[in-house]
């Protein structure tokens, strides 16, 4: 991993924490991030992400957040901090396809989108959503 990506995660891992998403279960319950979970693409899909993707036959989700069921719910994609997230944009909607979810993050550490796949375009965030928030709007 670039070293500028690798400084993105760092602070974007704080950020998750800040939010209560937990990368090891605790006592406010089990781990709720998956960190790169295989996620398999067709190589069509793979080609038009263009040069900011390793041209390999599976692709990775940089970060799944999960559901309080342990199902995937959000796809947070990282870019280094000399990126704009929305550069990340298409290749994270084919991920959220491939997993049936609805909700995106673009990230590089420092500029943060957040994206319902379902009802338009990426908007501008200035924090990580948590859990409870985004599970009560869907009521």
């Amino acid at each position: 991993m670039p070293q500028k990506e690798a400084k993105a995660r760092i602070k974007i891992n704080s950020l998750l924490t800040a939010a209560g998403w937990r990368f090891f279960d605790d006592e406010n319950g089990k781990a709720n991030i998956q960190l790169e979970p295989q996620v398999k693409i067709k190589k069509k899909q793979l080609d038009d992400f263009g040069e900011d993707f390793e041209k390999v036959v599976n692709g990775f989700v940089d970060f799944l957040l999960l559901d309080d069921k342990g199902f995937p719910f959000i796809v947070l994609e990282a870019k280094s901090e000399s990126k704009e997230p929305l550069v990340g944009k298409e290749q994270a909607r084919e991920y959220a396809r491939s997993l049936c979810v609805r909700y995106v993050i673009l990230s590089n550490g420092r500029i943060h989108y957040f994206w319902d796949i379902e009802k338009g375009n990426p908007q501008i965030i200035s924090t990580i959503p948590t859990y409870q928030s985004l599970k009560d709007s869907k009521a």
